[in-house]
């Protein structure tokens, strides 16, 4: 059978980007043509060469920039463009706040079918840099080279511990150094990799699954307790053994060093055994007064200060009494639940994950708080009028779901049942106005704020009080 050729575009020439549209990608209108030019931002005049097209609009890439948008800055990190992480490195971070607070009200305008005229600015990061408290990094022996490499004619290590490059799913890129977790990470992390090199251990191969050394997890907290987690897919002690001393010997500030033997062909670790090898099995994080018991299981918002920041907007818009009844739907480890716990008479949590109701519970006895009570199980299962008459009706629902946001179950019995005030935490603004649509035949947005909890990429946290309509 004859090889079926990609077909090739045009290059289409002095383009102008003209807004910002998903996934922080440019748009341009060539002749009422819808244009998404990735890496280009508003104000730039580029030659586009289009990489696939639909009949109503085309994806591409720069093939050269005309002219610079104002808006851009230089790229600090040498791995930027070829990393799929830090894709907005190249924005100046005030314009990517505006950038993402106008991706906030334009998601509101066009799914919503309200315009957000009570939505405060966006509170930025103070910090820009090293600001992630959790970051993972993949083994791989076949290592990602950019065509410079490949030109070069230089021989390079075929394994790599990094991340995967943009559009790749079994090469990965090595990171010589990283700006999104402490400094440390990138010291800990080329000592680990040096070791295997030196020591000749294999690499995780992504396509067949074979290999020693798969995944390495860090998570930190800011209190200064770290945790190091080195997932292996093969069960061979005496070097396992070997790594775990060397890690334990060089790095005595890490306070859980723990490994897992993963055998089978998925990343994920929520179904598998942690080996607690030094230290303790968690760390510990604390957001004002209330602490937080972390797992290498448990979820956690990445980015503490500004989780803090995020809290306490739930708290201000909740504006909780000592009277009152809060629900707290997809609680996770109870964070949000135990950080107002104090200003309620009850908060009643519902989770997916039973771990993270262990850990919940966890934090609830280790911050002396008894007025939280936390359930495992989806919360269209679970959320029903019988658990509502059984633990009183919610004055305020605190709602913080995945990013595909609420199941319509929920959107009903939340309707049904009718609180003052709903508090919508989400992590995708679409998804955050079409049920605030759904909403919309009882409740009334009256008040908006979106945090930045991820500079350097077009991932936006925004918060919604939504109050019943009299």
């Amino acid at each position: 059978m004859r090889k079926k050729h990609r077909k090739e575009y045009p290059i289409l020439e002095n383009v102008e980007i003209i807004d910002i549209a998903a996934e922080g990608k440019g748009l341009a209108r060539v002749d009422n043509f819808v244009v998404f030019v990735d890496k280009a931002i508003p104000g730039d005049i580029v030659n586009a060469k289009i990489n696939q097209k639909k009949k109503d609009y085309a994806h591409a890439e720069i093939n050269a920039i005309i002219k610079k948008s104002d808006k851009r800055t230089e790229p600090f990190c040498e791995h930027f463009g070829t990393c799929g992480g830090c894709k907005w490195q190249h924005v100046d971070y005030k314009f990517q706040l505006a950038f993402k607070q106008q991706i906030v009200e334009d998601a509101f305008k066009r799914i919503g079918k309200i315009e957000l005229n009570n939505c405060m600015p966006i509170l930025g990061c103070e910090e820009t840099s090293y600001y992630r408290n959790k970051l993972e990094f993949t083994f791989s022996d076949r290592v990602w080279l950019t065509r410079e490499q490949i030109d070069s004619g230089e021989i390079f290590d075929k394994n790599a511990l990094g991340f995967h490059a943009a559009g790749s799913f079994s090469s990965v890129l090595q990171i010589n150094n990283c700006f999104l977790q402490d400094e440390k990470v990138n010291v800990i992390r080329n000592a680990v990799y040096n070791f295997c090199i030196e020591h000749q251990y294999s690499f995780y191969n992504l396509k067949y699954h074979e290999g020693l050394m798969r995944n390495l997890i860090f998570r930190n907290t800011t209190l200064n307790e770290w945790m190091v987690t080195v997932c292996f897919a093969e069960n061979d002690m005496d070097k396992i053994m070997s790594l775990m001393n060397f890690i334990k010997d060089n790095f005595s500030y890490i306070t859980s060093l723990n490994y897992i033997i993963n055998e089978k062909k998925n990343d994920t670790i929520y179904d598998q055994d942690v080996i607690t090898f030094n230290g303790n099995n968690h760390i510990i994080e604390q957001l004002e007064n209330v602490k937080y018991k972390i797992s290498p299981k448990s979820f956690f918002q990445t980015n503490s200060k500004q989780a803090k920041r995020l809290y306490d907007i739930v708290k201000d818009f909740g504006n909780f009494t000592k009277d009152e009844i809060v629900y707290d739907l997809y609680c996770g480890t109870g964070s949000i639940a135990l950080y107002v716990a104090n200003d309620c008479k009850k908060v009643v949590g519902i989770e997916q994950i039973p771990d993270a109701i262990i850990d919940a519970n966890y934090n609830a006895e280790l911050n002396k708080i008894d007025n939280c009570i936390f359930h495992a199980g989806t919360c269209e299962d679970i959320l029903k009028v019988e658990f509502i008459e059984q633990y009183e009706m919610p004055d305020t629902v605190i709602v913080d779901p995945p990013r595909a946001g609420l199941h319509e179950k929920v959107v009903n019995v939340l309707l049904q049942a009718a609180p003052k005030k709903i508090v919508y935490v989400s992590c995708n603004p679409a998804t955050q106005a079409r049920d605030v649509l759904l909403f919309s035949e009882k409740y009334k947005v009256t008040k908006c704020q979106p945090v930045d909890m991820f500079p350097h990429t077009f991932h936006i946290e925004n918060v919604v009080l939504l109050e019943l309509i009299n």
